[in-house]
C-alpha cells in the first residue's frame, strides 16, 4: 500500500523569486492592519471594557433555553449580552457589558443588574439566580494591561531564544514574522468588529507558538544546509531548505485545519472568535515563515561562509571547555 504524500519528492519551487513583492503586499497589508486598529478600533469584551456576569440555572429544565433568553434580553435596550453555558446543560452565565457611566454611578450597573433578573423570572418560573458578579473598568483595565503585556514578553522571548539558538538575524527574522502574524489577526478583528476577549488572547498566544515552531523548523533546515553548501548562494539555499521542509508544513497545516474547521463550523458561538484567529493564524503563520521569516536573512547579511566559520569558533570553544574539564 502506497502512502498517500501530499506533496511530491524533490519540489523545486522557487519562493525567494517572489520575496520583494511579498514583502511589500505584507507591508501594505500590516499597514492596513494598523489604520484600521486605529480608526476603527477592537470591540473589546467585557473582560477589557467591564461589565456584570449574572449566573442563572433553570432548575425544571434539562437545557438552559439560551436563544429565546438572548433575544428577550436584547429587547430591555443593554446591548447584546454573551450567554455561556458552564457545568450542567441548565446552568449558563450571562455577560453584559458596564452601561455608561457605570465607573461614577455604580447604581447605574445594579439597576442593569435588576431589570434583567427580573425580565428572566418573569419569562421562566424555573430561574434561580446564583449569583451577580461585577468586572469594573479598573478591573478590566488590569486584565487589558496584562494581556497585552503577555504578547509582548512571548513575543520577545521567542525572539530571545532563537537568538541563542542561531544568531541575532535569525531572532531578528522571528520577530519580525510575529509582530507580522499578530498584527494581521488583530486587523481582521478590527476589520470583522468581532469582540476580543481573553479568549482571542489566549488565540494569539496559541499563534504565536504555531507560528514559532513553523519558523524554527524552516531555520534549522536553514543552519544545516548553510554547513552543507557553502558557497550556494543564499536565495538558493533559502528555496532549498523551505522545499525540503514543505512536506511537513503542508501535513501539519491541513492536520490542524481538519479540526479547526470542524470547530468553526460546528461548534458553539462561544468559541468562534477563538477559532477564527487560529485558522487565519495558520495560514499567515506558515506564510510568514516562508516568505517573512527567510527572506530577510538576505537583508541581514547572513551567508554561508559567515556562519561556519561562527559556528566552528563555538564548536572550538566547546570543545576547550570539556577539555579543561575533562582536567584532573
Amino acid at each position: 500500500m502506497k502512502l498517500l504524500k501530499l506533496v511530491p519528492d524533490h519540489t523545486n519551487i522557487h519562493f525567494l523569486r517572489w520575496r520583494v513583492p511579498f514583502y511589500v503586499m505584507s507591508f501594505l497589508l500590516m499597514a492596513a492592519s494598523i489604520g484600521l486598529i486605529a480608526t476603527k478600533g477592537l470591540n473589546l469584551g467585557v473582560d477589557f471594557v467591564g461589565g456584570q456576569v449574572i449566573r442563572v440555572t433553570f432548575a425544571e429544565g434539562t437545557d438552559a433555553p439560551v436563544a429565546p433568553l438572548r433575544t428577550e434580553i436584547e429587547k430591555l435596550g443593554f446591548g447584546e449580552p454573551i450567554i455561556q453555558r458552564f457545568g450542567k446543560p441548565n446552568e449558563i452565565s450571562i455577560r453584559m457589558k458596564l452601561p455608561e457611566g457605570a465607573d461614577k454611578n455604580p447604581k447605574l450597573s445594579d439597576a442593569m443588574a435588576g431589570k434583567i433578573t427580573a425580565d428572566i423570572r418573569a419569562h421562566h418560573s424555573d430561574a434561580r439566580i446564583d449569583g451577580v458578579d461585577s468586572v469594573s473598568g479598573k478591573v478590566s483595565g488590569e486584565l487589558g494591561h496584562s494581556a497585552m503585556l503577555a504578547l509582548g514578553l512571548a513575543a520577545l522571548a521567542v525572539a530571545a531564544y532563537i537568538w541563542i539558538r542561531f544568531e541575532w538575524q535569525f531572532g531578528v527574522g522571528a520577530l519580525f514574522s510575529l509582530v507580522h502574524d499578530v498584527t494581521l489577526t488583530l486587523g481582521m478583528f478590527a476589520l470583522t468588529q468581532m469582540e476580543f476577549d481573553l479568549n482571542i488572547v489566549a488565540a494569539l498566544l496559541t499563534l504565536i507558538g504555531y507560528s514559532l515552531n513553523d519558523t524554527i523548523v524552516v531555520y534549522d533546515r536553514i543552519r544545516e544546509n548553510m554547513k552543507k553548501y557553502r558557497k550556494m548562494p543564499m536565495p538558493e539555499l533559502l528555496d532549498l531548505s523551505v522545499n525540503e521542509t514543505l512536506a511537513r508544513t503542508i501535513v501539519t497545516s491541513l492536520s490542524m485545519l481538519i479540526t479547526l474547521l470542524a470547530l468553526l463550523l460546528m461548534g458553539p458561538d462561544v468559541i468562534f472568535g477563538f477559532t477564527s484567529a487560529i485558522v487565519l493564524g495558520i495560514f499567515v503563520g506558515t506564510y510568514s515563515s516562508i516568505y517573512m521569516a527567510a527572506p530577510i536573512l538576505i537583508w541581514l547579511g547572513v551567508n554561508s561562509e559567515s556562519f561556519v566559520k561562527t559556528e566552528s569558533e563555538i564548536d572550538r570553544q566547546d570543545r576547550l571547555a570539556r577539555e579543561r574539564g575533562a582536567r584532573p
